[in-house]
Order: C-alpha cells, then sequence, then structure tokens
C-alpha cells in the first residue's frame, strides 16, 4: 500500500488514542481523588470506566500497527 495515503489515517489514529487516555487520565485522577477522600467503593465505581477506553485505545494501537506494516510491505 501507499505509504503517502496510509501515513494520514495513522495520525487520525493515534490522535484518537492520545484522546481516550487523555479522558482515562480525566477519570483515574477522580477515582484517585474519591479514594483519598475516604470514599474507596466510590472511586472504584468511578474507575471502572477507564476499561472500555484503555481498550478501545489498544485496538486503536492494534490498528496503527497494522497500517504501518502494510505501508513498509
Amino acid at each position: 500500500m501507499d505509504r503517502a495515503s496510509i501515513e494520514p489515517a495513522i495520525k487520525l489514529i493515534i490522535a484518537e488514542i492520545h484522546s481516550k487516555l487523555g479522558e482515562a487520565t480525566r477519570i483515574a485522577k477522580a477515582a484517585q481523588a474519591s479514594a483519598q477522600n475516604g470514599a474507596v467503593a466510590e472511586g472504584v465505581e468511578v474507575s471502572m470506566d477507564i476499561e472500555q477506553l484503555i481498550y478501545e485505545a489498544g485496538r486503536l494501537h492494534d490498528a496503527a500497527s497494522l497500517l504501518n506494516r502494510l505501508a513498509t510491505d
């Protein structure tokens, strides 16, 4: 595949990974604040929203890696 046509897609994917992980960071900070203020159960409940974001970021990373491999073949 043509590297010039794939690179914009990879850049968009990486930007989306950054966005999802940024959102996960904000949630983790909120969970940490809850736990440190004595609401440990609430902190765990808040942190549950991180799982889906990390999963999606991982799949996006897989896609970026695949596109990168296809561009070098």
